[in-house]
């Protein structure tokens, strides 16, 4: 199989850091250390991170999940955390290390400041992930969480200071539509796209990619936003077929029936010892005729 090889592909710096921290905490730390839900999107570092001495606690309320620790240490994940978990851990006396990307950062130092600022915040993310619940946690009751269209249409936000701003590792296609949509609501409103740099260049890439290879595959968590959202682009935008896969095993020879070049990224939390696995195995795969 002739296999192109997308770039930029694979760890971003919010996953290298959030990794480097917790490796060393975990070997250096006397006592008990937990990470508060997955460090990263990926099975494959959850696993290794507890090879490091620090053991998941995996629980979508992160409040919650504070509950199931009793006392050391607790990394807060790179998808970042609410004030509010962060005071609980205090209380608790718990020693707490801050694993947050650097760019969701930002985006609450933003949102801090526009609530300060007397705004109301249109946060455009998903449900049920932690970077929106870290997020809305900065701003409780002013700060509004859309998935889609439907979630604008029933906005009840009534102020001459509107914002909007996102998830970091969102669609940049979809956000886009999704801002357009907030504005004819509220033209007033003030945009501030959070899209991180390292999703819109491996989106980019990828889209452009589609356009040489007639499939791509996308090594990946299926818990992982940015690797969903590049299986998303490659097929509205790139308009080619794409598969997100965790493991070797998940890959389907069918898939490959009539295709004589393919096409393959990974996701920002993606080990690249396991991208180069799927690389190496696709350049041996002999086609279905």
């Amino acid at each position: 199989m002739d296999v192109l090889k997308i770039t930029p592909r694979g760890y971003c710096h919010g996953v290298v850091d959030a990794i480097r921290i917790a490796k060393h905490v975990g070997e250096e730390t006397q006592g008990p250390v937990h990470m508060l839900g997955l460090l990263v999107h990926n099975t494959h570092v959850t696993d290794e991170m507890q090879e490091h001495g620090v053991k998941l606690v995996d629980a979508e309320d992160r409040m919650a999940g504070l509950d199931k620790i009793r006392d050391g240490t607790v990394i807060f994940t790179a998808h970042g955390v609410s004030p509010a978990v962060k005071e609980k851990a205090r209380a608790m006396g718990l020693t707490a290390v801050d694993a947050t990307c650097s760019d969701v950062i930002r985006t609450h130092d933003l949102i801090d400041r526009l609530v300060g600022e007397g705004y109301e915040v249109v946060y455009i993310g998903l449900r049920g992930h932690p970077e929106p619940e870290g997020a809305i946690g900065h701003g409780p009751g002013k700060v509004h969480l859309v998935q889609e269209a439907a979630d604008i249409e029933s906005l009840e936000v009534h102020s001459e200071k509107v914002a909007i701003t996102c998830q970091t590792t969102l669609s940049v296609w979809d956000t886009d539509d999704l801002i357009e949509r907030v504005r004819l609501r509220y033209p007033h409103a003030e945009v501030h796209n959070e899209i991180c740099r390292a999703t819109q260049e491996r989106q980019e890439a990828a889209v452009e990619a589609a356009k040489e290879v007639d499939l791509v595959i996308v090594v990946g968590s299926t818990r992982s936003s940015n690797s969903k959202r590049l299986v998303e682009v490659v097929e509205k935008k790139g308009g080619k077929p794409a598969h997100l896969i965790d493991t070797l095993e998940e890959i389907d020879p069918e898939w490959f029936r009539g295709v004589k070049r393919v096409g393959v990224t990974s996701g920002a939390s993606t080990p690249s010892q396991l991208t180069r696995k799927v690389i190496e195995f696709l350049q041996e795969l002999e086609p279905p005729a």
